[in-house]
């Protein structure tokens, strides 16, 4: 018996996105694209036709622009929302707004021009539609979704050695999230006050997202928060966010922590990988780490938290109650990587105080 394909709906005022999504979409045999509409006033009418599972939207497009669209989805018919930006300066604080309005995710429009780029492009926008599929007003299973073969963090940093690390009084805590992990990020970073221990984290996110993300996450907050750049040292009252497409590394030098920005191949299907973040955080942090595994499809993080546990760490995953999909916390668990699965808003509590 087949399994039931999700019904995708593509609305972009550009031909050629939506020619090119349909195809990269119609390329997975999970998704079927029901229709594709040029504006949201012929998205209505379709949806009025043939309900979808997903909705990928564009945010500018003429009669009526994505954002007011997406409030009226949510209102009066909810249904999971990606939505699909160029991303440009002014189109990241419009994506920002979106994920506030209840957008699911946010995906990169395609590229033309670099086939590699349009493979990677692929796996990652059939990933995220499918994790949107999981998204209901009415709590459902999480499908397991079969992963292609995948890269491991042994492409970007060496495994953890077994010498035990000198304990510090510094403690230094790595996050990793994915699909919901936008709000879920801001609930656990407003909690934390001026003087709280340094924070890296791995947020799967498009690439020229996260400046106007880390941003927009430094104005609400009491610590600091700011997109990473190499050599930004890991300090108290700061948090770093991985670059959207680069891997981000926590390193040591002395009793000094600091992040390494890195390029490199896809780990566990994500650039930046949880999985490279957590190893590098077992490798030179070992019993000084804290680990935090947050909302998110597939399993990156399950193994490098894992790691950080061997290596002497603190694990805390968010529980499935408050997670948007509990892919990744999930497989964390299974492997016993997890000391403690708690709800979102008491995951930065725990914290500070295995810190203290």
């Amino acid at each position: 018996m087949m399994e039931k394909r999700i019904k995708v709906l593509v609305v972009d005022d550009s031909a050629i996105v939506r020619q090119t999504l349909t195809e990269i979409l119609c390329s997975d045999p999970g998704i079927e694209v029901i229709g594709a509409a040029s504006d949201p006033f012929a998205a209505a009418k379709k949806i009025q036709e043939i309900i979808p599972d997903v909705i990928t939207l564009d945010i500018e497009m003429p009669k009526m622009d994505g954002l007011t669209f997406l409030q009226k989805i949510m209102d009066q018919n909810p249904i999971p929302v990606v939505i699909c930006s160029s991303l440009t300066a002014s189109g990241s604080e419009s994506a920002i707004k979106a994920l506030e309005y209840g957008a699911v995710e946010i995906i990169t429009k395609p590229k033309m021009g670099t086939k590699q780029f349009l493979e990677e492009s692929k796996i990652h926008i059939c990933d995220v539609v499918k994790a949107a599929s999981q998204v209901n007003v009415r709590r459902k299973t999480v499908w397991q979704v079969k992963v292609q073969p995948k890269l491991s963090a042994d492409a970007v940093i060496e495994k953890p050695t077994n010498k035990a690390m000198i304990e510090t009084t510094e403690k230094v805590v790595v996050v990793g999230a994915s699909t919901g992990g936008t709000e879920a990020l801001k609930v656990f970073l407003e909690m934390f006050p001026m003087d709280s221990p340094g924070i890296v984290i791995v947020q799967h996110m498009p690439e020229h997202f996260t400046t106007a993300f880390a941003k927009r996450l430094d104005g609400i907050c009491r610590i600091s928060v700011k997109e990473a750049s190499d050599g930004d040292a890991v300090i108290r009252g700061r948090a770093l966010i991985a670059p959207g497409n680069k891997h981000l590394l926590l390193k040591r030098s002395g009793a000094r922590y600091f992040v390494e920005v890195k390029e490199g191949p896809l780990v566990s299907r994500h650039r930046p990988s949880v999985d490279v973040l957590f190893r590098s955080g077992a490798r030179y942090a070992g019993k000084n780490a804290v680990g935090v595994i947050m909302t998110g499809m597939g399993d990156d993080g399950a193994k490098g938290m894992l790691e950080l546990k061997e290596s002497g760490a603190y694990n805390i995953a968010q529980d499935e109650k408050t997670c948007v999909v509990f892919g990744m916390p999930h497989e964390a668990i299974k492997l016993g990587a997890v000391d403690k699965a708690l709800p979102l808003e008491r995951i930065a509590g725990e914290v500070l105080k295995i810190c203290s």
